[in-house]
């Protein structure tokens, strides 16, 4: 198999992949082709190599710019703009774990704050279903908020030896 094919089939795999972790296949698939990619890549030449609009490529490098995934970079004699991926793992995965807290988790803890100061008032629900529905939303956001202190310790730990150690180990 030819260093080519090696890429297109990882850049491919990597697109059925991305939809399963929240992200869309295009997006996906230019994460893929900036990781496998030995130099900067600018927004004509992703369009060229994966076949696809340049408004969809421009969109989709906004996002993982967002994502903290890839980042512009200048290549000297060019007036365009090119692009490189995060190439450590570990950085990429916080990055995405931030960005899915925030999009996430973040609404959720807010609705279920809101709804758990609110007192149910109802008087055509019975009392207990009231005291079932406010127990349920007490619970979810018990859970909710252990996973939001969870992450933020993923998340800040990447300094700590513990967690250097373990990535020594892993690689």
């Amino acid at each position: 198999m030819t260093l080519e094919e090696k890429k297109k089939e990882f850049i491919d795999a990597w697109g059925v992949l991305g939809p399963k972790w929240g992200i869309s296949k295009t997006m996906a698939h230019m994460h893929a082709l900036l990781l496998v990619s030995n130099q900067p890549e600018c927004a004509s030449s992703i369009k060229e190599i994966l076949d696809i609009s340049i408004g969809n490529v421009n969109q989709n490098l906004k996002c993982l710019i967002k994502w903290g995934l890839i980042k512009g970079v200048s290549v000297e004699g060019e007036r365009k703009e090119y692009f490189i991926a995060e190439k450590d793992m570990w950085k990429a995965f916080t990055n995405i774990v931030k960005k899915r807290k925030e999009n996430e988790l973040m609404p959720l803890l807010e609705i279920l704050h809101k709804l758990n100061s609110i007192q149910t008032s109802d008087s055509s629900l019975c009392q207990e279903d009231a005291k079932n529905f406010d127990s349920t939303m007490s619970e979810l956001s018990v859970f909710a908020k252990k996973a939001d202190g969870m992450l933020d310790k993923f998340i800040s730990a990447e300094n700590s030896w513990l967690l250097k150690g373990y990535r020594m180990m892993i690689r």
